[in-house]
């Protein structure tokens, strides 16, 4: 039986047009791109392509206002240490309680060694940003506003291009992590005013271990790794001609993609969760029903373990995950949960869905075939299950 892969969020299948294109910057393409000689040149004319590749998905003005780094945590981390550098006199960083660990750990770190003062902006039980708070909190002593474009648990998507232009208006940089809307959601950067953006090859169908950091021409950057002259002297290091290729060639991918994402894939996600809620009683959707990703299915499964699910989906032959794979192993429910305060006994039975364009629907149909039988024999094990018909009324399902 065909395995079924319902964890894109976490990570895609490097598409098998993407390895090919790679595949000879190991060997016949070796040069360093940097290098004057033939064999760089020819390397260094495949790194500027892909740039432009990467520009293009982006709808950036400039193909230098990419920099290839190692994948979306180092673009993260880049563009808050930079902003911080960048701008003396300002020492306040706004972001939200739903970032992913990328953004949260490094603003944890610089709170605690009284670099900067954070303001972590909630959200509501959909995971939308409280705007009232994120406008109390701009001043002029905002350095930089990181904001994530869609999460990554939930796919519900922040309005990140106005909020972009309430931090323009205390003079705030603007910096969205994007890792897992690029390619899903169509972005136009040319216009607007989003100031740094970050992304990841892994969630695009690229390989692990490549990124891209988008700096708009004329934003002050302050490079945080030195060493040497590459990428325009704002991150030193010999560049990555391989995945960088390889990034270059998926977002041309993810671009003539794009409409079946916003479809084909969309519909697959919609009907699994209409079978899950008309077969599988006490669950719910968790997050934005209009404003999401159209490949993230987050549903919360009340009165049982999310673990126990996975561990009967995986020997089902079905691979989905209970949150972000950055914080797995943790036994607390996902921060992002909780900072929407869903109640704990659903919190902890959430279970994420995630597809990409090599979804079909056979996938559906076999999560939709094994999934209520699941539910019903881990809920005759659960105490709690007694008491289902109490769950709290506010949390009944999204689309009821």
């Amino acid at each position: 039986m065909r395995p079924v892969y319902l964890d894109n969020n976490a990570t895609t299948r490097v598409d098998p047009r993407v390895v090919e294109t790679m595949l000879p910057y190991f060997t016949e393409q070796f040069g360093n791109p940097s290098s004057i000689h033939s064999f760089g040149a020819s390397v260094g004319g495949a790194v500027k392509n892909a740039r432009k590749q990467v520009q293009a998905l982006l709808g950036a003005e400039f193909d230098h206002e990419i920099i290839f780094t190692s994948g979306g945590t180092e673009s993260d981390n880049m563009a808050i240490l930079s902003a911080l550098e960048a701008m003396p006199g300002r020492d306040e960083i706004i972001t939200s309680k739903v970032e992913h660990p990328a953004v949260l750990s490094v603003c944890e770190y610089l709170e605690k060694t009284g670099r900067a003062k954070v303001h972590y902006i909630g959200v509501d039980s959909f995971g939308r940003l409280d705007l009232e708070a994120f406008r109390a909190a701009l001043s002029e002593r905002v350095a930089l506003v990181t904001l994530m474009w869609a999460n990554n648990e939930t796919g519900t998507i922040f309005p990140v291009e106005p909020l972009a232009e309430l931090a323009k208006e205390v003079g705030a940089l603007f910096h969205t992590d994007a890792v897992q809307a690029v390619g899903k959601v169509p972005i136009t950067l040319k216009g607007s005013a989003i100031d740094m953006l970050s992304l990841s090859g892994h969630k695009l169908h690229a390989p692990k271990g490549i990124g891209a950091l988008y700096v708009k021409r004329g934003v002050r950057f302050k490079p945080q790794m030195r060493g040497g002259h590459q990428e325009r002297g704002r991150r030193a290091g010999t560049e990555n001609a391989p995945g960088v290729v390889a990034l270059g060639k998926a977002a041309e991918l993810a671009m003539a993609a794009m409409a079946d994402e916003q479809t084909r894939v969309k519909a697959l996600r919609d009907r699994l969760e209409a079978g899950i809620l008309q077969r599988v009683p006490n669950c719910f959707v968790n997050g934005d029903k209009y404003d999401r990703l159209p490949n993230t299915c987050n549903v919360a499964f009340e009165f049982v373990e999310g673990e126990a699910i996975l561990l009967h989906l995986t020997r089902a032959g079905i691979a989905a995950s209970s949150g972000s794979a950055c914080t797995s192993g943790s036994l607390e429910p996902s921060h992002v949960l909780r900072a929407m305060n869903i109640p704990f006994t659903a919190a902890h039975g959430s279970i994420r869905f995630s597809f990409s364009r090599e979804s079909i629907d056979d996938d559906v149909d076999r999560v939709i075939e094994v999934l209520p039988g699941i539910l019903e024999k881990l809920r005759t094990l659960s105490p709690f299950w007694a008491g289902a018909n109490e769950a709290p009324k506010e949390f009944k399902p999204v689309y009821a």
